[in-house]
């Protein structure tokens, strides 16, 4: 409806923030408009898995949620997955260093906001622990690459590359490293660059390619087929039954367990009702979805716990990896947990700086 264009979306917005209490803008530069809007407008702008990273500080965003992980936790959870390829322990954070000291890592990103949202969170890393990383920036819609293909396997002569695409984008990487011989396996997408509609149409190209995400992929949860055997068992199903556990479907589904379990953590405090945009972000800053919770929901592997507070708007941080085996995404088995006192350090700096920009007075959270 938007078509990622945020004129539109911000159109949309200002259509219907008399009904709303709370926005999925599902599209970076939408949100970075929708900020300064949903706070003034006092409703939730919730970026689950994109937008601003720093937007994680609830003392300068207290509009702004990102749960249940941002961009830069996803970053540090990639680099943690590249070091354990080359025999990092997966555990002791003073060895990573080694695992990872001389790699070359491509960042491959479309050249809009969303694209460049990494560069910061990347460059710190390569510093820190010692791998070389270098940017890549497609221009929109990056339907050719074989420009930057051409530097990054022959020139660069990259060890690993960072799928930072969207769209169409982000198959065009798959195509080009097979036709230069480049190994899918070494190719680590971006969860937006994670979806079927992203490897099919690379056909055998994109079999062994690996991306991050932030729910489990199928239909084997004991929530999800009860969608199966009560709505469209009822025939009641208003998209395909394929769609069904795909990627897309899940993570719609994630999503709106995090909103139904912030508006009844919300209802216990205001009351079964209707509820305003400060209700609703009270819901969200007290929310608390325990591994317990997950289980009776039945949805253990389909999210991971979360708990967001006045501060961490994030909430969690976890990120999942999963392998297109040809025919289908299977999860790896790889859970992984964010570098977070690095990812917090950076996201609080950044906020700081964009508090002084605009004039914003941090919240008191303690």
């Amino acid at each position: 409806e938007t078509a990622y264009n945020t004129e539109r979306g911000v159109e949309c917005y200002n259509r219907f923030r008399d009904k709303m209490a709370k926005v999925h803008p599902l599209s970076t530069g939408i949100t970075y408009a929708l900020i300064p809007k949903g706070t003034e407008d006092k409703i939730t702008v919730i970026s689950g898995g994109y937008g601003r990273a720093d937007a994680s500080d609830g003392r300068i965003f207290p509009w702004v949620f990102t749960s249940p992980t941002n961009y830069w936790s996803q970053n540090t959870a990639k680099i943690k997955f590249i070091a354990m390829q080359h025999g990092w322990d997966g555990k002791d954070m003073a060895t990573i260093g080694k695992a990872l000291k001389g790699l070359k890592i491509a960042n491959l990103h479309i050249d809009v906001p969303y694209g460049q949202e990494t560069k910061p969170i990347l460059d710190a890393m390569s510093k820190k622990f010692g791998f070389q990383v270098r940017h890549f920036p497609v221009p929109w819609p990056g339907i050719d690459q074989k420009a930057q293909w051409m530097d990054i396997a022959r020139r660069y002569k990259a060890d690993w590359v960072i799928n930072r695409n969207w769209g169409v984008s982000c198959t065009v990487p798959l195509k080009e490293a097979a036709r230069l011989g480049f190994p899918a396996n070494r190719i680590l997408g971006v969860w937006w660059c994670g979806s079927e509609e992203d490897v099919l149409p690379a056909g055998p190209a994109a079999k062994g390619y690996r991306t991050t995400n932030f729910n489990g992929v199928g239909r084997d949860f004991p929530i999800i087929q009860e969608v199966v055997d009560k709505v469209y068992g009822a025939m009641k199903g208003n998209i395909a039954f394929t769609r069904v556990g795909t990627v897309y479907y899940n993570r719609g589904f994630v999503a709106g367990i995090v909103d139904h379990e912030a508006i009844l953590t919300a209802q216990k405090k205001f009351g079964v009702k209707v509820l305003t945009g400060e209700e609703f972000r009270w819901g969200m800053e007290n929310l608390n979805i325990t591994a317990e919770r997950i289980k009776e929901m039945g949805a253990e592997g389909l999210l991971q716990p979360l708990s967001n507070s006045c501060a961490d708007h994030e909430g969690g941080g976890t990120v999942f990896i999963q392998e297109w085996d040809g025919e289908k995404w299977v999860n790896t088995g790889d859970v992984l947990t964010p570098m977070e006192d690095f990812v917090r350090g950076l996201i609080e700096e950044s906020a700081a700086k964009y508090a002084k920009e605009k004039g914003i007075t941090p919240r008191d959270c303690k």
